[in-house]
């Protein structure tokens, strides 16, 4: 891949890749060390110099989604959050939505992801088990099973 392509891919889809590395890894140092890996991987991917750019989305998001697996396989860890993660991840939203997302950050990592992915990504649910490799069922499951969760913590009624 050319220098110029790499730079087009990190400015229209580096934004993507570091807010999915942070939500799924809830670490900014290790988020950047992914963004860091999966745009040093891209360049390397001389296959992908003439690929449509959803293409090339897509592989950013997979490379990513694997990455952070990979670095969370290697690292035992505690699900815990720091303050000044959750200050900088709330600070990337509106005011308003700051609650949702804070509570959205406190869900489990496989609920977290397909939720970032759907409603931060804009993806839907086939897409979504694509860039996953996981059926369609267990994306929906993961999503009911998601607001259900928010609903309890942020209070939601029964119709929405």
């Amino acid at each position: 891949m050319t220098e110029q392509k790499l730079r087009d891919a990190m400015e229209l889809y580096g934004d993507t890749v570091f807010r999915l590395a942070l939500c799924r890894l809830q670490n900014t140092a290790d988020a950047e060390d992914v963004y860091q890996d999966v745009f040093l991987k891209l360049f390397q991917q001389e296959h992908l110099s003439n690929s449509d750019p959803e293409h090339i989305k897509a592989w950013l998001i997979r490379s990513t989604v694997n990455r952070c697996t990979d670095l969370m396989r290697f690292h035992f860890r505690r699900s815990t959050i720091s303050l000044d993660t959750l200050g900088e991840a709330a600070a990337m939203v509106e005011e308003s939505a700051a609650e949702l997302w804070t509570a959205v950050n406190d869900l489990p990592a496989k609920f977290r992801v397909v939720v970032h992915l759907h409603y931060a990504e804009g993806y839907s649910t086939e897409e979504i088990a694509a860039l996953l490799e996981i059926p369609v069922v267990t994306v929906r499951t993961r999503m009911r099973r998601a607001r259900m969760r928010l609903k309890d913590v942020l209070g939601g009624n029964e119709d929405g």
